[in-house]
Protein backbone atom coordinates (compact mmCIF):
# COMPACT_ATOMS: atom_id res chain seq x y z
CA UNK A 1 0.00 0.00 0.00
CA UNK A 2 2.98 2.31 0.46
CA UNK A 3 3.53 2.36 -3.31
CA UNK A 4 -0.11 3.39 -3.84
CA UNK A 5 0.41 6.29 -1.44
CA UNK A 6 3.53 7.35 -3.31
CA UNK A 7 1.73 7.14 -6.65
CA UNK A 8 -1.10 9.28 -5.26
CA UNK A 9 1.44 11.79 -3.92
CA UNK A 10 3.12 12.05 -7.34
CA UNK A 11 -0.24 12.87 -8.92
CA UNK A 12 -1.05 15.38 -6.17
CA UNK A 13 2.39 17.01 -6.34
CA UNK A 14 2.15 17.29 -10.12
CA UNK A 15 -1.23 19.01 -9.83
CA UNK A 16 0.05 21.40 -7.14
CA UNK A 17 3.15 22.27 -9.18
CA UNK A 18 1.03 23.09 -12.24
CA UNK A 19 -1.74 24.95 -10.39
CA UNK A 20 0.26 26.80 -7.74
CA UNK A 21 3.76 27.09 -9.18
CA UNK A 22 3.12 27.41 -12.91
CA UNK A 23 4.71 24.02 -13.56
CA UNK A 24 7.97 25.02 -11.86
CA UNK A 25 9.56 23.18 -8.96
CA UNK A 26 9.86 25.41 -5.87
CA UNK A 27 13.35 26.41 -4.81
CA UNK A 28 13.01 26.54 -1.05
CA UNK A 29 13.06 23.78 1.55
CA UNK A 30 9.90 25.18 3.11
CA UNK A 31 7.87 25.11 -0.12
CA UNK A 32 9.07 21.64 -1.06
CA UNK A 33 8.53 20.31 2.46
CA UNK A 34 4.89 21.45 2.27
CA UNK A 35 4.21 19.12 -0.67
CA UNK A 36 2.56 15.74 0.02
CA UNK A 37 5.02 13.04 1.16
CA UNK A 38 8.00 15.37 0.72
CA UNK A 39 10.16 15.72 3.80
CA UNK A 40 13.30 17.65 4.54
CA UNK A 41 15.63 15.01 3.06
CA UNK A 42 13.76 14.92 -0.25
CA UNK A 43 13.58 18.71 -0.32
CA UNK A 44 17.31 19.16 0.26
CA UNK A 45 18.15 16.47 -2.31
CA UNK A 46 15.95 18.16 -4.93
CA UNK A 47 17.58 21.52 -4.26
CA UNK A 48 21.06 20.02 -4.26
CA UNK A 49 20.80 17.80 -7.33
CA UNK A 50 18.23 19.62 -9.47
CA UNK A 51 19.31 23.18 -8.74
CA UNK A 52 22.97 22.72 -7.81
CA UNK A 53 22.50 24.37 -4.41
CA UNK A 54 24.59 23.60 -1.34
CA UNK A 55 22.72 21.31 1.04
CA UNK A 56 23.54 18.22 3.05
CA UNK A 57 20.98 15.52 2.30
CA UNK A 58 20.74 13.50 5.49
CA UNK A 59 19.02 10.18 5.02
CA UNK A 60 19.01 7.20 7.37
CA UNK A 61 22.42 6.03 6.10
CA UNK A 62 24.16 9.39 6.54
CA UNK A 63 22.58 9.82 9.99
CA UNK A 64 23.66 6.33 11.11
CA UNK A 65 27.24 6.54 9.81
CA UNK A 66 28.16 9.98 11.14
CA UNK A 67 26.74 9.04 14.55
CA UNK A 68 28.61 5.72 14.61
CA UNK A 69 31.95 7.35 13.83
CA UNK A 70 31.40 10.22 16.25
CA UNK A 71 31.19 13.17 13.88
CA UNK A 72 27.86 14.01 15.53
CA UNK A 73 25.89 12.74 18.49
CA UNK A 74 22.27 13.28 17.46
CA UNK A 75 18.98 11.44 17.60
CA UNK A 76 17.22 13.00 14.60
CA UNK A 77 18.35 13.51 10.98
CA UNK A 78 17.45 17.22 11.00
CA UNK A 79 19.74 17.72 14.02
CA UNK A 80 22.42 15.74 12.20
CA UNK A 81 22.08 18.01 9.18
CA UNK A 82 22.53 21.15 11.30
CA UNK A 83 25.58 19.77 13.09
CA UNK A 84 27.16 18.58 9.84
CA UNK A 85 26.63 22.01 8.29
CA UNK A 86 28.67 23.45 11.15
CA UNK A 87 31.36 20.75 10.99
CA UNK A 88 31.91 20.37 7.24
CA UNK A 89 33.09 23.05 4.80
CA UNK A 90 30.25 24.23 2.56
CA UNK A 91 31.98 23.14 -0.65
CA UNK A 92 31.81 19.52 0.58
CA UNK A 93 28.15 19.47 1.65
CA UNK A 94 26.83 17.91 -1.56
CA UNK A 95 29.43 15.14 -1.40
CA UNK A 96 28.28 13.87 2.00
CA UNK A 97 25.18 12.10 0.70
CA UNK A 98 26.88 10.88 -2.46
CA UNK A 99 29.74 9.29 -0.51
CA UNK A 100 27.88 7.86 2.45
CA UNK A 101 24.65 6.41 1.05
CA UNK A 102 26.25 3.57 -0.87
CA UNK A 103 28.69 2.98 1.99
CA UNK A 104 25.72 2.71 4.34
CA UNK A 105 23.90 0.31 2.02
CA UNK A 106 26.86 -1.97 1.43
CA UNK A 107 29.24 -1.72 4.41
CA UNK A 108 27.86 0.25 7.36
CA UNK A 109 24.49 -1.47 7.37
CA UNK A 110 21.96 -1.06 10.20
CA UNK A 111 22.21 -4.71 11.22
CA UNK A 112 25.51 -6.61 11.14
CA UNK A 113 27.78 -3.98 9.56
CA UNK A 114 30.71 -5.42 7.63
CA UNK A 115 33.52 -4.38 9.95
CA UNK A 116 35.92 -6.80 8.27
CA UNK A 117 35.96 -4.64 5.12
CA UNK A 118 35.26 -1.24 6.69
CA UNK A 119 38.11 1.22 6.07
CA UNK A 120 37.02 3.47 8.94
CA UNK A 121 36.19 0.89 11.61
CA UNK A 122 38.81 2.33 14.00
CA UNK A 123 36.53 5.37 14.35
CA UNK A 124 33.31 3.37 14.75
CA UNK A 125 31.76 3.27 18.21
CA UNK A 126 29.92 0.04 17.38
CA UNK A 127 33.11 -1.69 16.22
CA UNK A 128 35.05 -0.48 19.26
CA UNK A 129 32.29 -1.69 21.61
CA UNK A 130 32.38 -5.12 19.99
CA UNK A 131 36.16 -5.27 20.42
CA UNK A 132 35.79 -4.61 24.15
CA UNK A 133 33.60 -7.70 24.59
Amino acid sequence: NFHKGKARAIVDISRILVEEYGGKVPRTVEELDALPMVGRKTATCVLSYAFDLDFICVDTHVHRIVNRIGIVDTKKPDHTEKELMNAIPRDLWRSVNELLVRFGQEVCTPQRPKHDICPIREFCDLYLEEQDH
